[in-house]
């Protein structure tokens, strides 16, 4: 079941259509983020501030995020287990 899991600055992305969280300093991430940008396939979701996160998508859109990929992965279990318990008919 897909969801939304906030990436900072009240931006949210669709949990279902995610591939990939990754660190953006290793130079093949920079070339995937420049040719993404040449094609328009950026979503810049930083606020201005730093990039520490790339999300990449199913539709081949890359997703630039201020938050480490430590933290979005961190919320993506979090719901994950959230959903399991739901889905068991437990509560928090």
């Amino acid at each position: 079941m897909s969801g939304l899991i906030n990436i900072g600055f009240g931006n949210a992305v669709n949990t279902a259509k995610v591939v990939a969280v990754i660190n953006p300093d290793a130079a093949p991430v920079k070339r995937l983020v420049s040719h993404a940008r040449e094609e328009g396939r950026i979503i810049d979701a930083t606020q201005g501030r730093r990039t520490k996160a790339v999300i990449i998508t199913q539709e081949d859109h890359i997703i630039l995020s201020a938050l480490q990929p430590d933290t979005i992965a961190k919320r993506f279990s979090q719901k994950d287990a959230f959903q399991e318990r739901e889905d068991q008919g437990g509560s928090l």
